[in-house]
């Protein structure tokens, strides 16, 4: 199921490769791969297989839940979806309370006392989830796990979520996505090698390709 979203993530057009033309992060990582899994509800027949995923590594995994959670914007609908799925109670969190009403992160219903599963489309460094993790812990949720349809996998992120006494869980792997956009023909092996070194190193990466002061990507 791991390689089926990989091919879903291609299929979609959810992953782009520009190794010589790199992107720059908002924190100001520069790479040469951009994860766009806001696509996928356009695309419904692949977005299945997602949820789908998600049910499975929950089963897999034992992860008891009460209530699904998903951070704004990009994790509410593949929490709703989900929650929808499995017939469960589905909340989200904003990034920020709101200056007016009820001034409120967590919207939905009462998560208090009950098990919530957060729900995130990508994971990097992991400090969206988390504080998303404080603001339902702060409501007085029980939050151990969380679902990722993918993670670039950073050593930062899995420290963070260790600390914080959380469990990640993601349904597919980058190196599961290479290997279909290989399969695919929109990705050469030369190409994933050069993005195998990013995800190994994504810091020093642009450094050690000559990107450091030059990269004129999109800032996202």
């Amino acid at each position: 199921m791991s390689f089926e979203v990989a091919q879903a993530l291609v299929a979609i057009g959810g992953v782009g490769f520009s190794p010589a033309a790199p992107i720059t992060f908002k924190s100001g990582i520069v790479s040469p791969v951009y994860c766009d899994n806001r696509r996928f509800p356009f695309h419904p027949a692949e977005w299945a297989k997602v949820i789908k995923a998600f049910e499975a590594v929950l089963a897999s995994d034992n992860v008891k839940l009460d209530v699904v959670g998903g951070i704004e914007a990009a994790g509410i609908p593949h929490s709703a979806a989900l929650g929808f799925a499995m017939k469960t109670p589905s909340i989200f969190i904003r990034k920020e309370a709101k200056g007016h009403g009820a001034k409120k992160r967590v919207e939905g219903g009462d998560v208090s006392g009950k098990r919530v599963v957060l729900v995130e489309d990508l994971v990097t460094t992991g400090s969206s989830s988390l504080s998303a993790v404080e603001a339902l812990r702060a409501e007085g949720a029980i939050v151990t796990d969380c679902l990722a349809i993918i993670s670039y996998g950073f050593a930062e992120a899995r420290e963070n979520f260790a600390a914080a006494g959380v469990t990640l869980h993601a349904t597919t792997t980058f190196e599961e996505v290479l290997k279909a956009a290989i399969e695919a023909g929109r990705l050469t092996e030369p190409d994933a090698e050069i993005v195998r070194d990013w995800l190994r190193d994504a810091k020093g990466w642009a450094a050690r390709h000559g990107f450091a002061a030059t990269a004129q990507g999109a800032s996202v």
